[in-house]
């Protein structure tokens, strides 16, 4: 048990962001107190992901023990790995196998409301975290000293630091911001669905994916993929397939999909796709929004701040919104802790200074710049003049993107682009 520092932490929402600031809270020896909107926990949604880094953070918690409870709950590719298929004919072009990981920095892909029940469970029943369910925000406030909620019945709740980890629709944002940003479409949406592998078993067609434990395939097309795979040792099936998005952005973010529409897409490609979709009992069409970077996550006088979705939404092809909310929630945590109760402020804006830049182009409109747009903007940018040297060019940066993948799948290629000379002699190195 740490030793308190008599820092009391406002939580607002507890999604897996909200969870994570709670407990790191709480492990660096915080008073902390979460307020979630939603009356009850419910198992919402479908495939979430989660990267070595947030691995390594559940790998503490417990010795070790909230990680082997997820894991029991997530999808084991290690014997099948992945089979990416030709999307007309099915051919199997490429089959990727999944080495197996370090044990302190596991990779979890499973169904979010199953591996948030043991987060919450973890925090308000291992841990007695308070977690005050059916508590709507109506409004945030602060001065020099402290911050502050009220609720929709009109109560004020205090605290020397308001933390707002509640999604997308950030009311704490407002209050940051000092005005409502809205977000912007991608162009494109995807339906997904989650569904038990009873009707799967019972068709010929399908029955392969469920009889061999784990699996995961994908058909690649045209502007289109369509990702299927098997879970539990093939009990639940689910499948995510991108489109273009043709609904006004101010109708709703998720909405129900209709199959029909999920056919017509599929017309022309290999059988197997329609005959998974034909099991399905119904499906969502996720909308693909993004907003540009905002200029701060911290208020005026840094006694609130915004973690998570709140502060930089991530595009779900990046599979790293969850796990970079995290990390928020671990990095603020251990900044309080160093700074102590009289500098509460201060530990506010490190954090900020420490997480912001990266995290803010991650989950600007360039976490879709990958592959043959990552490219094109190289070659835009290419052989200009620079610091300590010429930029690359299109086919140097391509190698960029094997030596430093992460500049494509976080989109940090502005800033790749304006430490290449110090990329250039890391890249020297790996020769």
């Amino acid at each position: 048990m740490a030793t308190p520092t008599g820092i009391s932490v406002i939580v607002v929402g507890a999604g897996f962001g909200g969870l994570t600031t709670a407990i790191e809270c709480h492990r660096q020896g915080h008073k902390v107190t979460i307020y979630e909107s939603f009356p009850q926990l419910k198992t919402l949604g479908d495939i979430i992901s989660f990267g070595a880094n947030a691995g390594r953070i559940y790998h503490r918690w417990s010795e070790g023990a909230i990680a082997k409870r997820l894991r029991a709950l997530c999808i084991d590719l290690s014997s099948y790995g992945f089979r990416i298929h030709k999307y007309d004919t099915g051919e199997v072009v490429h089959h990727q196998r999944s080495p197996p990981g370090p044990d302190d920095a596991p990779i979890f892909n499973g169904h979010r409301g199953e591996l948030h029940e043991v987060v919450f469970n973890y925090a308000r029943d291992e841990l007695g975290i308070p977690i005050n369910l059916g508590h709507h925000v109506k409004e945030y406030f602060e001065d020099e000293n402290e911050a502050g909620i009220v609720l929709k019945d009109g109560t004020r709740v205090t605290a020397d630091v308001v933390i707002g980890a509640d999604g997308v629709r950030s009311k704490a944002r407002e209050l940051v911001l000092g005005y409502v940003d809205k977000p912007k479409s991608s162009g494109y949406a995807v339906w997904r669905a989650w569904f038990p592998n009873e009707d799967m078993i019972k068709d010929p067609r399908t029955k392969e994916f469920c009889e061999n434990g784990d699996t995961f395939n994908g058909w690649i097309g045209p502007d289109v993929h369509f990702l299927f795979s098997t879970i539990k040792g093939g009990k639940d099936c689910c499948w995510v397939l991108t489109h273009k998005d043709e609904h006004d952005i101010d109708e709703s973010w998720v909405f129900p999909g209709k199959l029909e529409d999920v056919y017509r897409v599929l017309e022309g490609w290999d059988p197997v796709c329609k005959a998974i979709v034909e099991k399905t009992p119904a499906v969502v069409d996720w909308k693909l929004v993004y907003r540009d970077p905002l200029p701060t996550w911290v208020s005026k006088h840094a006694r609130i701040l915004l973690v998570g979705d709140a502060a930089h939404p991530f595009l779900p092809t990046s599979a790293q919104g969850a796990t970079q909310a995290m990390e928020d929630g671990v990095t603020i945590a251990v900044c309080l802790k160093k700074a102590g109760k009289e500098n509460v402020p201060g530990a506010v804006r490190v954090h900020q200074e420490i997480r912001y830049v990266a995290r803010s182009q991650g989950a600007s409109r360039a976490n879709m710049v990958i592959g043959t747009n990552a490219l094109r903007l190289f070659k835009k940018r290419a052989r200009r003049p620079g610091i300590g040297g010429t930029r690359p060019t299109g086919r140097r940066c391509l190698r960029i993107l094997r030596v430093f993948p992460s500049a494509a799948r976080i989109g940090s290629i502005t800033m790749t682009l304006r430490r290449w000379p110090r990329i250039r002699s890391m890249m020297c190195s790996r020769r």
